[in-house]
């Protein structure tokens, strides 16, 4: 991005990914939202409508759990801007050394807005939500992302690596049930079950309100893939605890507390660590086969 940002010479930058689908008034939506006193504006993460459980599970996830955090977020003021879709002014990236004062971050849209807000500017979402356009989708690379996401809040905000987990509905629920049970006496098991069924009708809600339309599929499609990603969330917060490496694209980084990347040295799948190919001294015919040509004949 580094050469766009360079040839750029307008007063606002956006940096949006290849797979979001805008519609004609996106930009020009996003721009309203640009106040004077604010330095960037973001697009809320979401999905187009897709056939499959995969592509269920995506909008599940963005439409629920994904948008109650991203807008209680919003709501208090704390950073959530991704770099899926934004809307930026260049005159403040430039302040903070422009695009190459990021590049040791693999999360660099959360360096952007960290750096916009330590101007006195504020951050804003657009009307729209970002609709991510997957061609492949599919429930293991779904999980890996969600897992890379989790490693890079940790160590970009370590204190999520405590909160966040109470903020899952299994975990919550349990935890209010054992509290009501001590406290009033109540029946546990019951209180669980109302638990669950509140949040799942406030999901069910959320999501009509994100998607602004018709869902793409029906209650009982809903049903069975928020119960997937609620009770596997535990397990891929865990997983990606106690795995910090992340592997994105083709490379394999180490984060370090506050974000910053470090490339790993690239493994076979015998764990013979490959040589760099600078380093490689090609030998000599002389030295591959050392005994002269007519003792060979």
């Amino acid at each position: 991005m580094i050469p766009a940002y360079k040839a750029s010479k307008y007063s606002l930058l956006l940096v949006s990914d290849s797979g979001i689908k805008m519609k004609e008034d996106t930009l020009s939506d996003m721009v309203l939202a640009m106040k004077e006193n604010v330095g960037l504006v973001h697009q809320m993460p979401y999905t187009c409508d897709g056939a499959g459980l995969p592509s269920t599970l995506e909008k599940v996830y963005f439409g629920t759990f994904h948008a109650r955090i991203y807008l209680t977020s919003d709501l208090f003021g704390v950073n959530c801007a991704t770099g899926m879709s934004a809307l930026m002014r260049k005159e403040l990236l430039d302040n903070a050394g422009g695009f190459q004062a990021f590049g040791c971050y693999l999360a660099e849209d959360f360096f952007f807005a960290k750096a916009i807000l330590e101007q006195n500017y504020k951050l804003a979402i657009s009307t729209q939500p970002a609709a991510q356009n997957s061609g492949n989708a599919s429930v293991s690379s779904f999980q890996n992302r969600i897992s890379r996401w989790i490693k890079l809040r940790s160590a970009m905000v370590p204190h999520t690596a405590l909160l966040e987990p109470f903020s899952e509905c299994m975990l919550s629920g349990a935890l209010a049930a054992l509290s009501s049970y001590i406290l009033f006496r109540t029946d546990p098991i019951c209180f669980y079950l109302v638990h669950i069924l509140v949040w799942f009708i406030s999901d069910w809600i959320l999501i009509h309100i994100v998607q602004n339309g018709n869902l793409p599929f029906n209650k009982f499609e809903f049903l069975v893939m928020w119960m997937f990603r609620e009770c596997g969330a535990p397990y891929l917060f865990l997983h990606a605890i106690l795995n910090p490496a992340i592997r994105w694209r083709t490379l394999e980084f180490k984060l370090k507390w506050g974000g910053k990347a470090e490339p790993l040295p690239a493994r076979t799948n015998k764990n013979i660590i490959i040589k760099d190919p600078a380093t490689i001294k090609f030998s000599k015919p002389e030295e591959l086969c050392p005994l002269p040509l007519h003792v060979i004949n």
